[in-house]
């Protein structure tokens, strides 16, 4: 009974050094991966009633359709980053608007050919931003 009962003590026991070791890489300052991410002037930026955001993103059959394509084509193109495949898509009266970081000139200007190309766009407005490393 006492071997059946120290079972799962040890297992609670190996658990947590686990959890310690993880906690170990997390707090360690020299890891860039835990600067904490300060949007403040990006956000500051976005409250102006010129920039665009998501929620202006036109409602219509034609603009939310071309969005969904221009969103598939950069989905699709294995190339880009990640970073690069989150980027915000807006279109109102078929003017796509491209927002966000990406990693590199390159998929910058390759994301803002990929909309270009898509049916039904009047115009591509790319501030598409290179993220710093």
């Amino acid at each position: 009974m006492r071997t059946v009962m120290l079972i799962p003590v040890a297992f609670a026991l190996a658990l947590g050094a686990c959890d310690r070791a993880d906690d170990k890489h997390q707090s360690d300052p020299a890891r860039p991966a835990n600067v904490p991410a300060d949007n403040t002037k990006t956000n500051e930026r976005d409250r102006g009633t010129a920039t665009l955001t998501p929620l202006d993103q036109g409602e219509n059959e034609v603009d939310r359709t071309i969005t969904q394509k221009v969103r598939q084509e950069v989905i699709k193109d294995d190339s880009l980053s990640m970073t690069a495949k989150n980027i915000k898509i807006i279109t109102s009266n078929g003017v796509v608007t491209l927002r966000g970081p990406v990693k590199t000139e390159k998929e910058k200007t390759d994301i803002g050919a990929l909309a270009q190309r898509v049916e039904g766009i009047k115009r591509v407005d790319n501030q598409l931003e290179i993220a710093p490393n």
